[in-house]
């Protein structure tokens, strides 16, 4: 995978990552990433693939997280 948002064909059902939710403000600052399962991958959008995490929040891919 490049250091780029990975595109929804690399991104597989309980990756780990970190998204921006769809309803956040992507102008503000204060906006803080959320960390999550993969549940289900919708497609590539501009703003980077989109998923619903396990936990529900849907929102667009920023980066994998690493391995622990």
């Amino acid at each position: 995978m490049s250091s780029e948002r990975p595109t929804a064909e690399e991104l597989r059902q309980g990756m780990t990552v970190e998204i921006v939710q769809d309803d956040a403000d992507p102008e503000s600052e204060d906006t803080e990433p959320i960390i999550g399962e993969v549940g289900t991958v919708y497609g590539d959008e501009p703003e980077g693939a989109r998923v619903k995490l396990k936990s529900g929040v849907v929102g667009h891919v920023q980066s994998v997280a690493p391995d622990e």
